[in-house]
């Protein structure tokens, strides 16, 4: 029984590798908080992913280092031009801020993205409303940035 379970969860676990899109790549960050972010998607079908997002964030007074992840739904428009939105959370660390070096929040995303058919690149463009629940500044915030991402 051992030896057919663990087969089982073999021939599941190649079947989900096998349909999966990876992407990773850079997400230029601007609004509220500005930097970058070293992003990477895990497609689990053809309509939801999961975006993970390591960051350094600046502002004028301090830094911020956070680590998002986001579930998406997505969709197409037309032809290579889709759109996604999703919900999730964030943790980060302030540098330069008296009140605290930890920070935890919500947050939505919506965007637009275009996947090129010639070589396999990623362009999105999309808006990042983020809700921060405890540490250093809570309160309410928001980014918008421009990425580009490699499939593999």
């Amino acid at each position: 029984m051992k030896k057919v379970l663990l087969i089982l969860v073999a021939v599941l676990g190649l079947g989900f590798a096998a349909n999966a899109q990876n992407w990773i790549g850079v997400r230029g960050v601007f609004g509220s908080s500005s930097g970058a972010e070293l992003s990477y998607q895990h497609g689990f079908n053809a309509n939801n992913r999961l975006e993970l997002d390591l960051g350094w964030n600046t502002r004028s007074t301090y830094n911020y280092y956070n680590l998002s992840a986001v579930y998406q739904w997505m969709g197409g428009i037309a032809g290579n031009f889709g759109w996604f939105a999703g919900v999730g959370a964030n943790a980060g660390l302030w540098s330069g801020y008296s009140e605290g070096t930890f920070g935890l929040g919500f947050l939505a995303q919506a965007g637009l993205e275009y996947n090129f058919q010639a070589v396999p690149f990623q362009v999105t463009l999309d808006f990042r409303p983020q809700w921060d629940v405890l540490g250093a500044a809570s309160g309410f915030g928001y980014a918008g940035a421009l990425g580009i991402r490699y499939r593999f």
